[in-house]
């Protein structure tokens, strides 16, 4: 699918890395991939959330299209090895022996090269006396320090931020007869079976409908 045909990315997982793994995504018969060079991975992190406008800005402007459809290409490699990761354990709890396939992501994580601030937090003028004035710690990168490569960082994060602190029991992919993508499911009674109504779940229901009506 072509750049200009192709929708928006979809940010319906509940979670930063399985949405990374809807990157690439079969919602409704066709295969889309949203990272086809190191334009659309740039795109996608700023997107995302998981790198700053003023950085990703900063690679486009000084980093070659070679350096970034380099990193653009380790990123799709870790997602597809996430992939398989995920299907493995998704559904029940992550056991501790799960550690032995994890190096990977630690390899990626031991170039990192951050700091930690303390700063004003996202904390409302009422609350801040009850909430330490509002600061809180900080964890900031030195991007430009590190090569294109640093890029990987943040999906590496999260995958380990779902890893160590989500229920892998509740990891799950959407219920829709072509849908490929995942979500954590955070909902109540951990009932969510589709990746977002407007995607699958009206479809679900205008299916059973229909079906309904013709066994009248």
């Amino acid at each position: 699918m072509t750049k200009t045909a192709r929708p928006e990315p979809f940010f319906v997982a509940d979670d930063r890395a399985l949405d990374f793994l809807n990157s690439v995504a079969n919602p409704w018969g066709t295969e889309i991939e949203w990272i086809e060079s190191g334009q659309d991975f740039l795109e996608w992190l700023e997107k995302a959330g998981l790198v700053p406008a003023s950085v990703i800005k900063q690679y486009r402007k000084d980093a070659s299209q070679k350096e970034l459809d380099s990193v653009a290409a380790q990123a799709l490699k870790l997602r597809e090895w996430f992939r398989g990761f995920v299907h493995k354990h998704a559904g029940r709890p992550l056991k501790s022996s799960a550690l032995g396939e994890l190096s990977a992501i630690n390899r990626i994580l031991a170039r990192d090269n951050n700091y930690r601030q303390i700063e004003v937090g996202n904390v409302s003028k009422e609350d801040r006396t009850t909430k330490n004035a509002g600061l809180e710690w900080t964890n900031i990168r030195r991007w430009r320090s590190l090569s294109p490569d640093v890029l990987l960082l943040p999906l590496a994060e999260a995958m380990g931020d779902l890893i160590c602190h989500a229920e892998f029991e509740h990891v799950k992919i959407c219920e829709g007869p072509t849908c490929t993508l995942w979500f954590n499911d955070v909902s109540k009674n951990h009932t969510r079976r589709w990746c977002s109504m407007a995607v699958c779940g009206n479809r679900a229901k205008a299916a059973a409908h229909r079906a309904k009506n013709r066994s009248m």
